[in-house]
């Protein structure tokens, strides 16, 4: 029997756990672990968007948490592309406060240099939080890539996204696609990053690199398995 283990992704924005991560969470559910899941961003009134919009957003989040059948889900509340302006040891208190409840063996992190600010600031905090000679219980911590994030880095090598983990995700492919459709305004027009045929496209590229049709690719951070 597989060992059951808690799991715990963090997203920037709610759909990056999708783009990223949607194929693994699916798999890691279907085999009993805990998954919880940590969103650092919330829209709201105060910062210009509509109730509609707002009302709209919470229903996606609730339809999101019962997919992945998510066991908790914790909301920081930033406005988003607000991280950069808030102090650091803020946020990383408020991870360090997940952390020490939840106690998961793996994380999931947005790569650290990802376009977007808010994705730069959160790994920086995560990292920060994460140090395993104080949280011996973390065995793994995995950086996924984001479409329309990850690969609009500068093109030099500190910035680079090198995959060395890969996870299957053939028999959950159609359900990865299914879930992203919850996020209706996120998802692109042919031929853009977040279009349905460049979500598949990816991971059909990732697959060929392990041999099989479909996978999503990680960086492998701390392995202590």
């Amino acid at each position: 029997m597989t060992k059951k283990r808690k799991i715990l992704i963090f997203s920037p924005h709610p759909d990056d756990e999708t783009l990223g991560c949607s194929g693994f969470l699916l798999k890691l559910k279907k085999e009993g672990h805990q998954l919880s899941w940590v969103i650092f961003t919330e829209i709201s009134e105060d910062g210009g968007w509509q109730k509609q919009h707002i009302k709209r957003k919470k229903s996606q989040i609730k339809k999101i948490t019962n997919e992945y059948s998510f066991n908790n889900v914790f909301e920081f509340g930033y406005a988003p592309g607000t991280l950069d302006k808030v102090p650091i040891s803020e946020i990383i208190f408020k991870i360090k406060k997940v952390l020490s409840k939840l106690k998961p063996e793996l994380i999931l992190l947005p790569h650290h240099a990802d376009i977007h600010t808010d994705h730069q600031v959160s790994h920086q905090a995560i990292m920060s939080s994460s140090k395993n000679f104080r949280n011996k219980f973390i065995k793994t911590i995995l950086a996924y890539e984001t479409l329309s994030e990850t690969e609009f880095s500068a093109p030099i090598p500190e910035n680079a996204f090198l995959p060395n983990y890969y996870v299957d995700i053939t028999k959950n492919m159609k359900k990865k696609l299914e879930i992203m459709k919850v996020y209706s305004e996120e998802v692109m027009k042919d031929p853009y990053p977040r279009s349905i045929s460049s979500i598949r496209a990816l991971a059909r590229l990732r697959g060929s690199r392990v041999g099989v049709k479909y996978a999503e690719a990680y960086m492998l951070i701390l392995n202590l398995q």
